[in-house]
């Protein structure tokens, strides 16, 4: 039985998770992290990874940037597993990450749907077909709250068509400051913000008289609160290294 910590225990997310953990055998939460502590489920929750009283198999987080450098001392110090789900890192963020991930097992991840990391696989599989022939468009909806643009998910799936291209497409944010022609060295990349989009994305190849369109939408939060325990699960008893989705679809 893996016992797990929710980082963001109360946010939306961290009560999906909490309800995912609680329908599955192989794992239960230990106890929840969060700045707001009122309890809603027979576990405690901690304004403070220090102040959990017994050390998680491994934590799970759904929070805020902002939570990262506590997280890492802790795991760090005490050898904790890391399964981040968080978007928004800045690029020394990403670094710490990955410099933490030589000492202690970490999962990170943009996007914990696997349908998206299947996405994004098809993606390069599409280019490589492709090629230079076709232009490329990433176009990501999500819901009026989201703080972060573009998503994590829409410059993933960028980075994963680049790295089967040589990395040498260049990306371009929207176009309303851009009076010229598009050039073959580009990925547009736009958002959408509106109503309760869970999050939809879609890779448009634009070629001469045809175009070919990858798409996925979340119907729901649960499909990343799924993603996200199951990663857990998959961490427990890991290696120090740094893991992601890919990981989890070959282990299918």
């Amino acid at each position: 039985m893996v016992k797990i910590a929710v980082c963001g225990a109360n946010g939306k997310m961290g009560k999906v998770i909490s309800s995912v953990i609680g329908g599955r055998d192989d794992c239960t939460v230990l106890c929840g992290i969060d700045k707001i502590t009122d309890k809603y489920a027979d576990f405690e929750i901690y304004d403070a990874p220090a102040k959990m009283p017994e050390k998680p198999d491994v934590i799970l987080d759904f929070s805020h940037p902002s939570v990262l450098d506590s997280l890492l001392e802790y795991a760090l110090a005490n050898g904790t597993p890391l399964v981040l789900c968080t978007t928004g890192f800045s690029e020394t963020q990403t670094e710490k990450i990955k410099k933490a991930s030589e000492q202690i097992p970490v999962f990170f991840s943009f996007n914990m749907s696997l349908g998206i990391n299947l996405l994004a696989n098809l993606a390069k599989t599409a280019h490589a077909i492709l090629g230079d022939q076709f232009d490329v468009e990433i176009v990501e909806k999500h819901h009026n709250q989201k703080i972060d643009a573009p998503s994590g998910t829409a410059l993933m799936l960028a980075d994963a068509i680049n790295s089967a291209a040589d990395d040498r497409y260049n990306y371009v944010y929207d176009r309303h400051c851009r009076r010229q022609k598009r050039e073959k060295s580009e990925i547009g990349i736009h958002s959408v913000r509106g109503g309760t989009i869970v999050g939809e994305h879609e890779i448009i190849f634009a070629g001469r008289d045809e175009v070919i369109t990858l798409s996925h939408q979340a119907a729901s939060k649960e499909v990343f609160a799924v993603g996200g325990v199951n990663a857990a699960v998959y961490l427990s008893g890991k290696p120090a290294g740094l893991y992601d989705m890919s990981a989890l679809i070959e282990n299918k």
